[in-house]
Parts: C-alpha cells; sequence; structure tokens
C-alpha cells in the first residue's frame, strides 16, 4: 500500500476536539458522512482506493466550510494493507492535527455486486468478504492502538440484511457477517468505553452499484413503490444521520443496528 496521499486542508488555528476516520470517503455516502462530520466541528481522516482527485475536492470542500481533513489512500481488497495503513495514519494524525489517537472510526468502504447467487463465484465472494468483512475486521483491530478510550465504531451495513432483494446474496451474507462481527466488538471493547454500532442504509440514489438506484428510472420507481416515504434516500440524509449517530445524543447507543431506508418494506 502506497501512503502518499492529496493535500491536507486546515483553515482553523484551533484544532478540532475530535478526529474521525471515514474509510471510502471520496464519493458517495464517505464523501456526505465527512462534510456533515467537518460541519458539526469534527477533524476528518478520510481514505481512498484510486481517485485522489476526488479525496482532493472533499479536502477542498472541507476547507472551504472552515474545517480539516486530510486523506490516505486504502485498498479496502487487500486485508494485510491494515498494519501499514495504522502507521501511516499514526502519523497523519501527528503531522494534520499534533496528536496521536482519534475518536471514532467509521468502516464504510465497499462495492456492491448484483448477481444472482447461482451465478455468483467464488471469486466474487471472496472479493466482498474481504472488502466488506475482513479488512474492516483487521482494521479495526490495528487501529484500536489509535482509538480513544471512550471512543466508537460505526460499521455500515445494508438493509438488505433485514429485508430479501434478488441478486445481492453474497453482499447480504457479508453484510450479515459485519452485524454480527458489531455486537461482539460492543461486547468484548466495552471494557473500554469504546462503542460500536452499526448503520443499515437502505436504497440510496448514488453511484454505488453502477448507480442503479439513481439513473435507472424504472428501477427508481420500483423502490420508491417499496418505501414507506416514497422514494430513494439520498447521501446527504445518511452522512446527517452518520453525524447524528456519533453525536453525545446517542451516547447510550451500544451494539445497536440502526437503519436508515424512509421505511424500506416495513
Amino acid at each position: 500500500m502506497t501512503t502518499t496521499s492529496t493535500t491536507t486542508a486546515t483553515s482553523s488555528t484551533e484544532q478540532p476536539s475530535r478526529i474521525a476516520v471515514v474509510t471510502g470517503a471520496s464519493r458517495g455516502l464517505g464523501r456526505s458522512m465527512a462534510l456533515h462530520l467537518a460541519a458539526r466541528g469534527w477533524g476528518v481522516v478520510g481514505t481512498y482506493q484510486s481517485r485522489p482527485d476526488a479525496a482532493d475536492e472533499v479536502v477542498e470542500a472541507v476547507r472551504a466550510a472552515g474545517g480539516t481533513a486530510t486523506f490516505l489512500p486504502l485498498d479496502a481488497g487487500d486485508p494485510s494493507s491494515a498494519p501499514a495503513f495504522a502507521d501511516a495514519l499514526r502519523a497523519r494524525l501527528q503531522e494534520t492535527f499534533g496528536r496521536d489517537t482519534f475518536d471514532a472510526l467509521v468502516n464504510n468502504a465497499g462495492v456492491g455486486l448484483s448477481k444472482p447467487f447461482v451465478e455468483t463465484t467464488e471469486e466474487d465472494l471472496d472479493r466482498l468478504l474481504a472488502i466488506h468483512v475482513k479488512t474492516p475486521y483487521l482494521l479495526t483491530q490495528q487501529l484500536l492502538a489509535l482509538l480513544v478510550d471512550g471512543g466508537q465504531v460505526l460499521n455500515v451495513s445494508s438493509g438488505l440484511t433485514r429485508f430479501a432483494g434478488p441478486g445481492s446474496s453474497a453482499y447480504a451474507a457479508a453484510k450479515g457477517a459485519v452485524e454480527v462481527l458489531t455486537r461482539y466488538q460492543a461486547q468484548e471493547l466495552g471494557a473500554r468505553r469504546i462503542r460500536v454500532n452499526v448503520l443499515r442504509p437502505g436504497a440510496i440514489a448514488t453511484d454505488f452499484n453502477g448507480g442503479a438506484v439513481r439513473d435507472n428510472a424504472q428501477y427508481n420507481a420500483a423502490v420508491s413503490a417499496m418505501i414507506a416515504l416514497g422514494r430513494p434516500g439520498e447521501a446527504d440524509e445518511i452522512g446527517a444521520g452518520v453525524a447524528a449517530i456519533l453525536s453525545d445524543d446517542l451516547r447510550w447507543a451500544d451494539g445497536a443496528a440502526i437503519e436508515l431506508s424512509g421505511g424500506q418494506r416495513l
């Protein structure tokens, strides 16, 4: 894993009191999470995989709003990169924020797959399990030494763990593992007062999984018919939700699955 990174944005003489690490923060839901957290005064360390230009755009947006952000590369498909990322993060925290700890980890990076169960290959399954289960598992382990006592971990799952969507067996199975892992993490990290919760987004109009919800009018209409509020969600609604979950207002939530779906398939 390389450790070349994008520009660090710093536009205030006062350092943020809290820092969040958000994987997959250069686009989609992660980008919205980073922007909403920055708007609430969090410093943000985001990750990107192959688009440093997209990461730079997020940095500039945070700086324009008066916040502080920096990005590091992370290949979520390579679980073995977790130790090197931890080393890079330790150095970046000191360089950007003048400290060697952070307050919240959001395991958001991910990819989708729409393929029938009978057509899903071992390679497909291995890729999804590596990105959605193995990397968050090992990355969180590696970053625990940098996460403050009383900090937080938020894992990102999917509404597809609660209801079935044709063609999503591998993706949903991986996310189901994330939800079980969340409960175990909450139990075992409680001694350090680290709270661990899981977020279940419903159908969101982004470029995720080829942008089907956003760009396919027929699919969008079919999904909308399954949602009590009558439409798919927007990335901004998930970003705002994550900022709320990580706020002190939800300080008694631990081991919880929090669904933001507009009432999908109730």
